[in-house]
This record gives structure tokens, sequence and C-alpha cells, in this order.
């Protein structure tokens, strides 16, 4: 029988397998998923997709912080690639025709490559017992978990050292029995080769042992495409495509729901998630860097970004194919609580550190809300202390329960114009409820109005006319309130024609900026950081007061990782006299970690485990500043407390930057 044909019927077997189970096992059963707008901007979706999939952008994004798993991945993923096309010119299709190498790269061609490959295969060889070691001997921490753990990754480590080893071993061989050409000019399968010779390794024998490693190269190969489809190693074949799929919207906005139209109220069910949610689950390469990064999971609360998108995998798979969409369907078994806990859904913090970190750029937040939409929506359930704060935005526009001041207290004596007052003001000051009705907030709101008179701005606020912007509802799960809240606001501000609205809080800024827009709110939306960094580079401020004081900086994370604002507040904190600005080691930027106050959190009591915002005074702590600045009310409360409960708040102390600003420009 010609060796084509051998070869090309098992590859034929093989590709049926994988093709089969890839279709019932993923295609069918993510197509299950409600419909998702993700086929616009074509060309910016596919650059995108080739920086994260072949460039490995989001794989090596570790690697400046110290972590060089990256590297090691990136030369197994590229490696791989290699072999792959090797497979192609070198098995398939010179088993059908010995010339065809030669004719598609040319001799010299096959000979660099043949010699690549042999290279190659050594380094990869010694990339994979690094791997293993990490993974097995030393154990890091993103790889404690049980599913990073799993024998799918170790069986996948075998049978790729087996495909390189059986590589250097067929040039070897091939070199043993007297062979010539390109295969016979390579490095250390040459050198292996001669070893065999001096061993005393026969001809026949070499003959022999040359054709054993072939046939277990290609087994391999085989063994890899009938594999993987069962395995969390779909991700190679479902990265890609969810790379591409990928959100281009902001990062701070949550989809809007449409309530009028919609089967069910977030997701309780596979049929109640989008096909791209669905579709997370494959993409997943189960790398644990999402829940390391997650502060809910390391200060020990049950939820594990990991878990929840490869828990709703496991369940569509376990559960299979439902049918036809239908409104009224019951799962087999519930996906909440039975895989999902209802505590990890109210864990979450919505501070995105998970979708930062994750190399295939799965979107967990998304998906956690739309199940405590569900819960909250269709189930009526959620925690006491939720439950509280949406009855208090449902019966007085706040969050603020017991709150004993007006939306105008704070600014007694300041002369603050309102836009009843003024209704061609330039600026609108979003004062926000936390900052209006919360006692230690109100300084911050004092600060920014003393810094806007200051330097001349036309502000005014709405005063009784605001009402929070549904933000704390939206993160809590009720979107109908949320879009009441939002709406009358929209409404009040298109009233009065406003074009530009600075706030001080990055959870207002967030929801303006990012969500308004999809119930008809367009506005210019600033953080205070933003412009206040502007009328200070333009000179219309000028702080003056020395300030002789060491500040570590923390990054809101509906400021910074969110919106991307880093560097402004930075700059602010700079300008000021006598400063000096310190970071929390590798713990800023868009690795911030979050203060607890996120996703409701300000108002929810955690569940489990240490207080997330002790961790994050901790971690102040260790820079040994005299004080943790931040450009955020629920950001000041969370640090505040953790000092006072850390007992040194004699000695430390946690301000906004607006209000060393306007102490500098000793108002």
């Amino acid at each position: 029988m010609p060796l084509w044909i051998g070869v090309l019927g098992l590859l034929g077997v093989a590709m049926a397998v994988f093709n089969y189970a890839f279709y019932l096992r993923l295609v069918k059963l993510v197509l299950q998923g409600k419909e998702a707008a993700r086929f616009d901007q074509p060309l910016v979706r596919l650059k995108g997709a080739l920086l994260i999939s072949l460039g490995q952008q989001k794989v090596l994004q570790r690697v400046k912080y110290g972590d060089y798993a990256g590297i090691g991945h990136a030369i197994i993923f590229w490696g791989f690639l290699t072999f792959m096309l090797s497979y192609g010119i070198f098995i398939f299709a010179a088993s059908v025709n010995a010339g065809f190498p030669e004719w598609l790269l040319t001799e010299t061609g096959v000979r660099v490559y043949s010699a690549y490959l042999d290279i190659l295969s050594a380094v990869m060889l010694v990339v994979l017992v690094w791997a293993f070691v990490r993974r097995w001997v030393v154990k890091p921490s993103r790889l404690r978990f049980d599913l990073t753990r799993h024998s799918d990754a170790l069986i996948i480590v075998v049978l790729i050292t087996g495909l390189m080893a059986s590589t250097l071993l067929t040039h070897a061989f091939w070199v043993a029995q007297g062979g010539t050409g390109p295969e016979a000019d390579v490095y250390i399968g040459k050198a292996l080769g001669d070893l065999f010779v001096d061993w005393g390794v026969g001809v026949s024998a070499a003959n022999t042992l040359q054709g054993v490693f072939w046939w277990s190269h290609l087994s391999i190969i085989l063994i890899f495409t009938v594999y993987i489809p069962f395995t969390k190693h779909m991700h190679m074949f479902a990265a890609p495509v969810n790379a591409y799929f990928r959100s281009l919207e902001p990062k701070g906005g949550l989809p809007l729901m449409d309530l009028e139209n919609t089967e069910k109220f977030g997701a309780g069910r596979v049929q109640d998630f989008s096909w791209k949610q669905l579709l997370d689950g494959y993409a997943c390469a189960v790398c644990g860097r999402c829940t390391d990064a997650c502060p809910a999971n390391l200060t020990g609360k049950q939820l594990s970004p990991m878990h929840i998108v490869e828990g709703i995998k496991d369940h569509m798979v376990a559960i299979g194919h439902q049918g036809e969409r239908n409104v009224d369907l019951v799962e087999p078994s519930p996906l909440v609580p039975s895989v999902i806990s209802e505590s990890s859904i109210w864990d979450c913090l919505n501070c995105g550190a998970c979708m930062e970190e994750c190399p295939v750029t799965v979107e967990h937040v998304p998906t956690i809300m739309d199940m405590r939409r569900h819960l909250v929506l269709e189930e009526s359930k959620a925690p006491e202390s939720a439950m509280n704060a949406l009855l208090s935005l449902e019966q007085r526009g706040h969050p603020w329960r017991g709150t004993q001041y007006s939306r105008t207290d704070w600014a007694e004596g300041l002369d603050v114009p309102t836009l009843a007052d003024k209704p061609d003001a330039e600026v609108l000051f979003w004062v926000g409820c936390t900052p209006a009705l919360e006692q230690r907030s109100q300084a911050i709101a004092r600060s920014m109005a003393k810094v806007l008179k200051a330097a001349k701005v036309d502000f005014a606020i709405l005063g009784d006319e605001e009402t929070c912007t549904g933000d704390p509802a939206r993160r809590m799960g009720n979107e109908y309130l949320f879009q009441i809240l939002a709406q009358q606001n929209i409404d009040t501000m298109n009233g009065y024609n406003v074009k530009k609205v600075v706030t001080t809080c990055p959870h207002c800024f967030n929801t303006m900026k990012n969500e308004y827009p999809q119930l008809g709110g367009n506005f210019e939306v600033l953080h205070y950081s933003q412009f206040v960094d502007q009328l200070i580079k333009k000179g219309n401020i000028k702080p003056v007061k020395m300030l002789d004081v060491t500040m570590a900086y923390h990054d809101s994370c509906f400021l910074g990782r969110h919106n991307g604002v880093y560097d402004e507040p930075r700059d602010v904190a700079k300008a000021i006299p006598g400063l000096k600005l310190v970071e929390m080691g590798s713990r800023c930027r868009e690795r911030g970690f979050c203060c607890g106050a996120g996703g409701g959190h300000m108002w929810i009591e955690e569940s489990q485990g240490e207080r997330v915002n002790h961790v994050r005074t901790d971690q102040f702590l260790e820079t040994e500043a005299d004080m943790v600045g931040v450009s955020c009310p629920f950001c000041v409360q969370m640090m505040t407390e953790g000092i006072q409960a850390k007992g040194l708040d004699s000695e430390k102390q946690a301000k906004d930057v607006i209000e060393l600003l306007a102490d500098s420009l000793d108002l």
C-alpha cells in the first residue's frame, strides 16, 4: 500500500472525529445562546485578534512584572504553529509527492527549515521541562487551583514532549543509517546520530528505529487531533475566534438590557447567555490569571472568575443541547446554585481585574452581572444590605439610607450656583450622592468647588434636581431601576442643554460617559482629574503652598482600569509643591487592587474572608508613605476605614487628590 494512502487515510479518520466532536461539543452548544452584536468593525477586530492570538499580546503582558511564564507559553505556541506548518509540508504533502518540499521551499529552504525545526525541538524540550517543574513542583499561586492542576495539562505536555523528542530521534536515526539530504544536515539530530553510531547502532537497527519514531511522531499528531475537542485545549481554536468577537465597547460599560423585549431578565440558564458568553468557556485557557488577580478570591471569598466561565461550559456540556429556544424551559439541573453559588455571584466587585489579566479576552464581569440580574429581577434574591440600598434608591433617589443631609448642604457658604439659577453655565459639576450626602466625602465636593472657583470656571450644579446616576442599582443587578434613574437624569440635563459634565466620583464618571449614551444621553464627561490637569497645564490655577508629605497613589478601578485614566491624577499630585508621589509596588495602574467598594459593595457586606479594603490598606502601609491619595469618594471611605481598623489613624490618613490640591492653593 502506498505511504500516502495510509498517512492521509489516518488523517482523514482523525479529522472526521475532530470535526464531529468539535461540532457537537462546541458549535452546536454555543449556538444555543442569544444573539450578540459582534460583527461590526471587521478590520479592527481582525487586527486585535491577530495581535492577541498570533502576537500573544496579552499572554506576555505580565512579563514586565516579573512573571516570565508568558514567554514560555509564547515559545510553545509559536513553536507549535511552526511544527503544524511543517507537518503539512514534510509529512502529509511529502507522503503524496516526495519532491513537494523542495519544489515549495527550494533545497536550501528545506535545509534551513529542517535545521530550524531541529533546534526548536531542543528549545521546546527545555521549555516543557521548565513548564512541568513550574506547574507541578514549584506551584505558583495562580496554578494552585483544581482546574489548573487537571490531568489535561500533564497529558498535553507529555504529548508535545513526545513530538519534540521524536523529531530529534527521527533525524538522529536517519543520520545513523547513513541517510543524506537536509534531514542529515541538522545540528542536534546529526550529533545524536553520530553518537548512536559510536555506540554501535547498526544500519538495520537505525533504519527500523527511524521508522518507529517517524510513525510515532505521526501517531502523536493524530492523537492530538482526536484528543483536543475533549479537553481545555479547545482554547487553541476558540481563543482566536473569541479575540475576534471581543467587545469593542468601553470597558466600564455593561450591556444594555432591552427590558420591553427580553425573554428573561438576566441569565439563569444556558439559553439566557449570549453565544459569545458561552464561547468564553471554550476560549478559557484555564491559566488561573483571572482568579489570581481577583481581590474577592484573594481575600478568601468563593468567587473565582475562572470557575465561573468553566462552570457554565461544563454545565452546558453535561446537560447537552436543550432544543429550540423556549422561555419556559427548565434545565435538568439548575446552574445556580448547583454549579455556581449565589455567594460567588455577589462577591464580584466589578473591578475588571479578571478581564484585564485574561489572555484570551474572556468577559467575566458581564456574565457575572447577568446572573446577578437574574437573581434580582427574576427571583428577587439579594443580600439584605443590597436590598436596603436598592430600596433607598427607589424611594429617595440615593443609596445613603439614613443620611440627614440635603443635596446642597455641602455647599453652604461657598456660593455655588445651580443650573436653575444659571442655566447657561459652561460646565455642570456633577456632585454625586456620596460627596453630597456622606459626611466625610463632603470635603471632596467642597474642595472641588473651591478649585473651580479659583480657576474661574463657569460652572453650576443641579442641586435638588440631581439624583443618583443609577450605577449602584445597575451593579447590584436592578437594571430596571438603573434605567429609570438614568433616564431621569438624562432628561433633566437635556432640558438644560448640558454639554460638558465634570464629576469627582469615578462611578458617576463611568456611568455617564460609557452607559448614558445607551439611553440617548450624549455628553462630554470628564473626571475632575482630567479637567483639573488641563487647568493646571494651561496656567489657570497654580498650587503654591508646600505640602511636605509622601503620598502613595491608589488607582480607582472605575477611573483607571475601566477608563484608562492613570496619568492625570498623578500629574495633578505632582503639581503640588513638596508632595512626594510613590506607587503601590506592582499593584498600581492596570494591576491596581480594588478598595472593595465596587459592584455595589459600598453598601453590600462582604460574605466571608478578610475585608478587601484591609488588604489594600496593608499594601499601602508597605510603601511607608504618610498618606494614601485617591481620586474617588468610595476609595476615601474604604481606605480611611482600613487605616482605622489597623489602629493607625493618628499616623496615616486617606485623602482625595482634589483635597490636597485645594490645600495647596491656600484657599
